[in-house]
């Protein structure tokens, strides 16, 4: 028998839902203490309204104040790289504030003894407008006029599709290629419930499978014959120019501790320890997660995450994704165009990232006595490893580099000139390398195949950066190394700096400015090989238990994180995956053993899973073997292939798309290389020409003076001085 959802009127209903006084609650947890508090407060708008706006602003705790009491831990770290800054804070807010008030209508709905289902169900349009009005939400999502001419992309990637100017801009929500998969279809992950059965199934711990599939011995591990480590670095770099799904939190009541408490409590949702784990802890049974924060979503109120970061690949890590951080990174001691470099030190005389101005830095806990800050960049997440950092440092200095020459070239450009055409051009160089070197090496044989010749622009693509995308691309973690290698000029061990396990150098940007700067670290990239990825090893230990390890006992799980990250975003299970790409979907052992070509494996996947339905998508996504002469599986090759195509076709600024560049500065572009970026912005004096590439030192190394640096002749500007105006300046773009 099912129930019908009567139809009540908006006036009877809102009278109901919104005249009367309420306990002050979120999700399963009351604060009496804030009820006198809360119903104190004289704030126009509906009752519940008023109260999401109380409890969230009452309840905000500043992060910061642990670091002053020196008592960080591995999530704090995780929060630093992750916390909503700037205009993606308030996206977020009115996020929290929408939730949290269809949470408080839901319960007064319980309170009144009303069935359980979907409260939106019960809004009317008129309903649904007032809450996103009164939360916000209609600001964060309201339309843009785009200008008739613009020269460059705006920073924060609004406008750049003239017919839909959000597709592909910062802070919004990533896209959905299947629908979500909710517990109770609108925000409660997969597996929040414990004994829920999926397809006849429970799900197993993230902790368990990520200890019996995953799991992989420091020494272990089999080296890439192929690849060198600055293609994992890359494929880093190039994720973090396009998603970045910040953390939840805002408003976290102070009676939540996620760190502490094992039960869901959203955005609290706790990986719990299998009771056999050799890592579990005797004061608790779980690793914390929080939930990644989610954007408004007022159509259908589902949980939909939010991407910070514009979608295209626009090199945001070096300009970032919002305005006020673009204007921040800039040098504002002059008007010349250059970015911003650090003020107290220096790399052998070339510039270091410039420190961000907190009083009290995360990355100073990875070194009290040293106290180096973190660095600062266009993306936050700068300095979570350091070869990360090395690349964020090396593009720094190529636009500065570019604006020097360029200047030279034409002394009447202005600062902003100076500054928009050489973005465009450091733009133009992220592109080429990642689809004609990164690409071609990950997808192998399959590269054709998902991303075909270059036809165009088209604006009925949709850049947009998919939720499947940003945990699929994580396939990077199987890559990564377990200790960090820094060289000398001779490509020889660097002393004691030579061989650091991973986990100390995280947030560990003293170990930049303190024991050798760049040059080290980028000669251990281009010298070192790659993990290779093989079925018995998957994860080091040093992400896999250590992950963020500086402070604590017990590091974080990064495997058991991408598990429950899937789930946290209403991903569906491993073979809705493969239907969508068209690849067959195996139902039992047998058919599975096939996929896999591992009859092993596949066991362990049935007796942890009960159906291939069920897997993790990111678990059973890596697990695959690789596509021809590539380094991901099937369903990768399709996620990933069909995400950079749409964002290569929508891209009105595409580096090839006609109009962007003259034919002239496309040759030039075309002899770009890594190799040749690296070499004009360090003093290494040799290298190999495809940095991608494992190479021999020194017989197949070059000299850095025989790599083609850009020739810039082609942007010699010859026009009269006023021509330097042409060009739309961001200020004017979109306000």
């Amino acid at each position: 028998m099912s129930f019908k959802i009567p139809k009540v009127s908006h006036d009877l209903l809102w009278r109901h839902l919104f005249s009367q006084a309420l306990p002050v609650t979120v999700g399963e947890v009351l604060l009496p203490s804030l009820v006198g508090f809360c119903s104190s407060i004289s704030v126009p708008g509906p009752h519940f309204i008023t109260r999401s706006y109380c409890l969230l602003t009452y309840t905000a705790t500043d992060a910061s104040q642990k670091l002053e009491e020196k008592v960080a831990n591995p999530m704090d770290f995780l929060r630093h790289l992750k916390d909503p800054v700037g205009r993606t804070r308030s996206a977020v807010r009115a996020a929290d504030y929408l939730e949290t008030t269809l949470k408080l209508l839901k319960i007064k709905l319980h309170l009144s003894g009303k069935l359980r289902f979907n409260v939106t169900d019960l809004l009317d349009r008129k309903q649904k407008e007032v809450i996103s009005k009164e939360t916000g939400c209609d600001y964060q999502i309201r339309s843009i006029k785009c200008p008739k001419n613009d020269t460059y992309r705006t920073i924060t990637g609004v406008c750049n599709n003239r017919k839909h100017s959000h597709l592909g801009s910062s802070n919004r929500a990533f896209a959905r290629w299947l629908p979500a998969v909710y517990e109770d279809g609108v925000s409660v992950p997969r597996g929040a419930s414990e004994g829920k059965l999926y397809n006849g199934f429970p799900l197993p711990l993230v902790r368990r499978v990520s200890n019996e599939i995953a799991h992989t011995a420091n020494e272990n591990i089999t080296q890439d014959q192929e690849l060198s480590l600055v293609f994992m670095h890359w494929g880093q770099w190039v994720n973090h120019d396009i998603d970045l799904a910040p953390s939840s939190g805002a408003g976290v009541s102070p009676e939540l501790h996620c760190e502490t408490d094992c039960a869901f409590k959203s955005p609290c949702f706790p990986i719990k320890f299998p009771p056999d784990d050799p890592r579990k802890p005797s004061s608790h049974s779980c690793m914390p997660f929080i939930q990644s924060a989610s954007v408004c979503n007022p159509r259908t109120f589902t949980r939909e995450q939010i991407n910070a970061v514009s979608s295209f690949i626009d090199a945001s890590t070096v300009y970032g994704s919002e305005d006020f951080m673009a204007k921040s990174i800039r040098n504002q001691t002059n008007q010349l165009g250059l970015m911003a470099v650090n003020q107290n030190f220096t790399d052998a005389g070339l510039e270091f990232l410039p420190f961000e101005n907190e009083t009290r830095s995360v990355c100073a806990l990875t070194n009290e006595r040293m106290n180096i800050p973190c660095f600062k960049a266009g993306d936050k997440r700068v300095t979570e490893n350091l070869g990360l950092s090395a690349l964020h440092t090396v593009f720094l200095r190529e636009h500065n580099r570019l604006v020097t020459e360029l200047r030279k070239l034409n002394p009447h450009w202005d600062g902003e000139k100076l500054y928009q055409e050489s973005r465009k051009i450091v733009v133009a160089v992220n592109q080429i390398i990642t689809y004609r070197d990164y690409l071609q090496l990950l997808l192998g044989e399959e590269t054709s195949k998902w991303i075909p010749l270059y036809s165009g622009y088209n604006e009925n693509v949709d850049p947009t950066v998919s939720n499947v995308f940003s945990l699929a691309f994580r396939f990077g973690h199987t890559s990564v190394q377990p200790f960090v290698s820094r060289l000398d000029d001779s490509f020889q061990p660097l002393g004691s700096f030579s061989h650091v396990p991973l986990h100390l150098t995280f947030c560990a940007t003293w170990r930049i400015i303190m024991e050798g700067g760049i040059d080290p670290l980028i000669r251990g990239m281009v010298a070192d090989h790659a993990k290779l990825m093989k079925q018995n090893q998957l994860l080091i230990e040093e992400l896999q238990n250590h992950l963020f390890e500086q402070t604590e006992r017990m590091g974080l799980d990064l495997a058991a994180l991408n598990m429950q990250r899937g789930r946290d975003h209403g991903l569906p299970g491993y073979n809705a995956w493969r239907r969508f790409c068209g690849l067959s979907e195996p139902q039992n052992l047998d058919e599975f053993s096939e996929v896999l070509g591992n009859s092993k494996l596949a066991k362990k996947f049935m007796e942890l899973y009960g159906t291939p339905d069920n897997i993790d998508l990111w678990i059973g996504a890596i697990a695959e073997p690789f596509v021809p002469q590539g380094r991901v599986g099937p369903l990768l090759a399709c996620i990933v292939g069909t995400q950079f195509r749409n964002l290569r076709d929508g891209d009105r600024f595409w580096w090839e798309n006609p109009g962007v560049f003259t034919l002239q500065q496309l040759h030039a572009l075309r002899n770009i290389s890594l190799s040749a970026v690296i070499c004009d912005n360090t003093h290494i004096k040799k290298i190999p020409s495809d940095v991608f590439k494992i190479s021999n030192y020194p017989e197949n190394f070059i000299d850095c003076h025989k790599t083609d640096t850009l020739n810039l002749s082609p942007w010699k500007d010859d026009d009269e001085p006023e021509s330097s105006t042409k060009g739309t300046k961001l200020s004017e773009v979109c306000q």
